[in-house]
């Protein structure tokens, strides 16, 4: 079934804007993926992992967060907490419209973030991360050079993903106050983490916090070979498909062979 463009409301009133991939039969469930940092719905591995759980039987909405792609609001108004409420809204979209989503995926802040609204939507049977900080202000390298002066002046330009955005004060003071391996500790589903030892943006540290403050059942797989980003092709697609394996068991839909 060809992709369908919707939109709903953000936590600050702004429109937010999402594409809903469909799996070629009625689906199974539905799943949820929250973009990298710099991303958006269109990042090559975000569609990618869209498509690959399509193919397992998944609807999978992923959307642009406030400021990026598509969606409205600026950039420098949100936080990290907003994100993460808007990840809850699109939950919410789902449910009136379709189904809750039973799994949630996040690529790199994102990650952090869907560990973080896990809670707010109890439908959610599984989780996985790819390449996800457990300190959300890890990120805050990534524009280092501007720091002092959103801390001097309320905000700043830099260059992030290709595109100019600004960053504010208090997005700059929310990551710093998130501590998502708490979060972790009582996300109370399973949880499966995907990072590349080559990460150099999110350096694969985070994914040894992560895991060890979440619980069992947990799951580490390495990506070896892959950037933060997953910009080759393969690497996207080898982390689509092991996601899509890993959560059979917990969605819906799930039985397993017997001989």
């Amino acid at each position: 079934m060809e992709p369908t463009e919707i939109t709903f409301s953000g936590t600050g009133g702004e429109t937010l804007v999402g594409t809903l991939d469909m799996p070629p039969k009625e689906p199974e469930g539905y799943a949820l993926m929250a973009h990298c940092f710099t991303g958006g719905r269109r990042h090559p591995a975000t569609r990618r992992v869209s498509r690959a759980l399509c193919e397992r039987g998944l609807a999978v909405l992923r959307f642009d967060f406030t400021g990026f792609g598509d969606s409205g609001g600026e950039f420098a108004e949100s936080t990290f907490s907003s994100n993460v409420a808007d990840i809850v809204l699109a939950a919410d979209w789902l449910r009136a419209h379709h189904g809750a989503p039973s799994l949630l995926v996040g690529h790199s802040l994102g990650g952090a973030a869907v560990i973080a609204a896990a809670g707010r939507i109890p439908e959610v049977a599984a989780l996985a991360t790819i390449g996800a900080p457990d300190d959300p202000a890890h990120v805050a390298h990534l524009f280092a050079s501007v720091v002092p002066e959103v801390e001097r002046e309320g905000r700043a330009e830099v260059l992030l993903g290709g595109q100019r955005v600004v960053v504010g004060r208090e997005f700059l003071e929310d990551i710093r106050s998130v501590d998502v391996d708490e979060q972790a500790a009582r996300l109370g589903r399973p949880l499966l983490i995907l990072h590349s030892p080559q990460d150099e943006v999110v350096e694969l540290a985070n994914a040894e916090g992560l895991y060890r403050a979440a619980k069992h059942p947990k799951s580490f797989i390495s990506l070896d070979g892959a950037d933060h980003l997953l910009t080759g092709a393969r690497d996207a697609a080898r982390a689509a498909q092991l996601i899509a394996a890993w959560a059979d068991p917990y969605l819906p839909g799930f039985t397993p062979e017997i001989d």
